[in-house]
């Protein structure tokens, strides 16, 4: 994946609380281990939560469904805007790369909803964060939280991803993660989340469609990237290879029900706690947003089989 060296960045998309809102980690070396997911007991607990969202309450809600109060934390974009002003910057950071994504992502769905979409922020955090869905942790994964309409990350989750899921990784997945949170503020929007019973499970649940529409939400995102125009009226995204394609696919599938229960779990899968998709179902839903580019193509809510 490469951006486009000369397009001006924006990092209004972003409020960043990280150590008081200062920022820390530049670029790849960012921090390994604080999300927790290296602990086994709590593997079994929250990995099923990863990239969802949706905390098993199918209602898109933050990772463990905490009800709660606002977001904490001091925001200080200040380092943000300074190292991370163009494309350039994009290619040589993660962070600066998020921020593109973030930018792109938003852009792609102001262009499909219009004035039905309403553009809101991601907020970088490191260890733990307060938000109006409750308290969580980096151990959540990332995750959106529909009462206040944020999407909530630490970075390290993408190292963690590689070292601990064994994902190859890479700039196009870490922007695989962000449009899937993105696509759920996308289903809260259009009120899609309400078609959920929540705590229901199961490989065909509604709480799993909820999460297959947002992995197709964000291929089809992914079909357009390299067009979708900034405010200059330029893309954002330069490039998206076909090995960034397999990367994603590849970490779709390390992130399915099926392949957490049974290499990062108790070693059993058990169907009918799925909440999120098999790895299958979640890299055949990807790819039929990537393949078709079509929003409307991604009904899971109107299909028997889901893959």
């Amino acid at each position: 994946m490469r951006y486009s060296e000369g397009a001006d960045l924006d990092t209004s998309g972003v409020r960043d609380v990280r150590g008081g809102g200062g920022g820390s980690g530049r670029g790849r070396g960012l921090a390994v281990g604080g999300g927790g997911l290296g602990v086994v007991g709590l593997l079994v607990v929250v990995l099923i939560q990863v990239l969802g969202g949706g905390g098993g309450d199918g209602t898109g809600a933050a990772i463990g469904g905490f009800p709660g109060a606002g977001s904490g934390g001091t925001v200080g974009n200040g380092e943000l805007a300074r190292e991370c002003r163009t494309g350039a910057d994009a290619n040589e950071s993660v962070e600066c790369a998020v921020v593109a994504d973030i930018e792109s992502i938003q852009d792609y769905w102001s262009g499909v909803l219009g004035a039905d979409y309403r553009p809101t922020q991601t907020v970088f955090f490191d260890g733990a964060v307060q938000t109006s869905c409750g308290g969580a942790t980096s151990g959540s994964g990332p995750f959106y939280c529909p009462a206040d309409e944020l999407v909530y990350i630490d970075l390290s989750f993408f190292d963690q991803l590689e070292q601990q899921f064994g994902a190859r990784g890479g700039l196009f997945v870490n922007a695989y993660v962000i449009a899937h949170e993105y696509a759920h503020h996308v289903q809260n929007l259009l009120g899609i989340n309400r078609q959920v019973t929540p705590g229901e499970s199961g490989p065909t649940s509604g709480t799993v469609r909820l999460e297959l529409q947002a992995d197709c939400f964000a291929g089809a995102w992914s079909s357009h990237a390299e067009t979708v125009p900034d405010d200059s009226g330029q893309p954002l995204i330069a490039e998206i290879t076909d090995d960034d394609i397999a990367r994603a696919l590849d970490a779709a599938g390390r992130i399915g029900d099926d392949f957490i229960q049974e290499n990062l779990g108790g070693g059993t899968v058990d169907q009918d706690a799925f909440t999120h998709g098999s790895s299958e179902q979640r890299q055949r839903w990807f790819r039929t947003g990537y393949e078709t580019g079509d929003p409307g193509r991604c009904d899971t809510f109107a299909t028997d089989g889901l893959g």
